[in-house]
């Protein structure tokens, strides 16, 4: 680790997260942040307790002892559980009366990176706060938190972990109804999920077939999963299966598949999750909470059955804080993130996925005669290599406030720096996909240039 790194912002949009073995994601920092999680962490009377799962990479295996010789260190007993779903960690956070939780995952990355997420002692992902106040601990440690020897802690498995979480997950259904009778091709992206998702719609009644869960350590996410959907939707027509359920290496997110091979995004969960909720009275606060991608085409929708569509910055954790503080129960990303707060403190691609079979099974129809609750307008994305402070130059201030003006009413233009790499992420929706393209176009090219023009002058400088 360099002298200046732990300087750098470790945390970003969720946990910290990089390429495995190379700073940040690396057993040094693991190390350092279980100490310093666990002088967060440790209050009150003991035992002090975490929890920590993992998904499926090789390299979750090194990160998995370093943290825990870490929370050791601190005078934490530590429980493992292995490979489990991150939602299942934000559950058994709770439920073993934990004061922090912890996922190595890198979600939908492939092998190579890592990530580790961590949870609070109410199974919610941390503040911005309390990640920075663990990130000033991380930079000052020396001794502090160190523990006479009789005082460290302990780790121990926790071996029916998964059966634990798999039946909080069939509580969220009604006792008297199962999937008897749905044919369901299940992809856990050689992830997390690998035994869960299967195990649980056999044991909910459905005829299951499996892809994507035979995890070497190196091939999740590989050509598979909620990123990939397409060997799902191959499966699904091959079989003339009644639904298709994608999931990505953490499984706290999801794309569904119905039997015409449709591809569903997390916009349609949540707009027929809403209008099922919402016709049984179910639907909490006026509204549903996704962040500034979701489709406009959900936002008129929603409006047609009279809920509000409350937009947050991009990521589950800002999502999740806007249902919190509104009282909604329904919410996601149109990636798949999909949060039900009646049932989990945080996405759940699980969860969502038995929600809408169970919609399937109430109303008797297939997904795709439920679907599409609306059509999308037009939508594209171009992610464009170059620092956040090109945003402030005032040729790209001046191309997205005319951008801005052309599209006023018909669409919608968002620019917006990734939380994680140096790319400027530019999207633009719109009813006429001819002055989409050429708005798009003229936003991009002004970026780039300007990317270009300081990437000049740092050489020159």
């Amino acid at each position: 680790m360099g002298p200046n790194d732990m300087t750098r912002r470790l945390f970003g949009t969720d946990g910290i997260r990089g390429t495995a073995n190379r700073w940040p994601m690396t057993a040094e920092v693991a190390l350092a942040l279980g100490r310093a999680a666990g002088l967060h962490f440790r209050g009150g009377r003991p035992p002090h307790r975490v929890v920590i799962g993992k998904d499926t990479r090789r390299s979750g295996y090194m990160l998995e002892s370093a943290l825990t010789a870490g929370f050791i260190a601190s005078g934490m007993d530590v429980m493992l559980v292995g490979p489990i779903p991150t939602p299942g960690i934000a559950f058994l956070t709770r439920t073993l009366r934990c004061d922090v939780g912890v996922m190595i995952s890198a979600s939908h990355n492939p092998h190579r990176d890592n990530g580790i997420k961590l949870f609070g002692p109410d199974g919610f992902k941390l503040s911005d706060a309390a990640e920075a106040e663990i990130e000033r601990l991380m930079e000052h440690l020396d001794g502090d938190g160190l523990v006479e020897p009789e005082h460290l802690g302990r780790a121990r498995r926790i071996e029916d972990a998964r059966g634990r979480y798999m039946e909080n997950l069939k509580r969220s259904l009604p006792a008297e109804l199962d999937l008897a009778g749905l044919s369901v091709v299940v992809d856990c992206a050689h992830g997390a999920a690998y035994h869960i998702a299967p195990d649980l719609l056999f044991e909910l009644g459905a005829e299951v077939h499996r892809i994507g869960c035979e995890p070497n350590g190196l091939n999740i996410n590989d050509g598979c999963g909620a990123t990939a959907p397409g060997r799902l939707r191959a499966e699904v027509l091959a079989r003339g299966a009644d639904l298709g359920i994608a999931l990505d290496g953490d499984a706290d997110r999801v794309v569904l598949v119905d039997e015409k091979g449709n591809v569903v995004d997390g916009d349609q969960i949540l707009a027929l999750i809403a209008r099922s909720w919402l016709a049984e009275g179910r639907l909490r606060g006026g509204a549903v909470a996704a962040t500034v991608m979701s489709n406009l085409g959900l936002e008129r929708f929603l409006a047609g059955l009279g809920l509000d569509l409350v937009r947050t910055k991009v990521g589950d954790r800002y999502v999740l804080e806007e249902m919190r503080a509104r009282g909604l129960n329904v919410g996601g990303e149109q990636s798949g993130h999909i949060i039900l707060t009646d049932f989990a403190t945080t996405g759940d691609g699980l969860l969502a996925a038995l929600q809408v079979a169970a919609i399937v099974v109430r109303e008797g129809r297939p997904l795709g005669e439920l679907l599409p609750c609306f059509e999308p307008l037009p939508q594209e994305l171009v992610n464009l290599r170059a620092e956040r402070s090109v945003l402030e130059r005032d040729a790209v201030r001046a191309a997205i406030a005319e951008a801005e003006r052309r599209l006023a009413g018909r669409g919608r233009l968002l620019v917006r720096p990734s939380g994680t790499e140096p790319v400027i992420r530019v999207m633009v929706e719109c009813e006429d996909p001819a002055l989409l393209h050429e708005v798009l176009e003229e936003v991009r090219a002004v970026i780039a240039q300007a990317a270009a023009t300081e990437a000049a002058q740092s050489i020159r400088g």
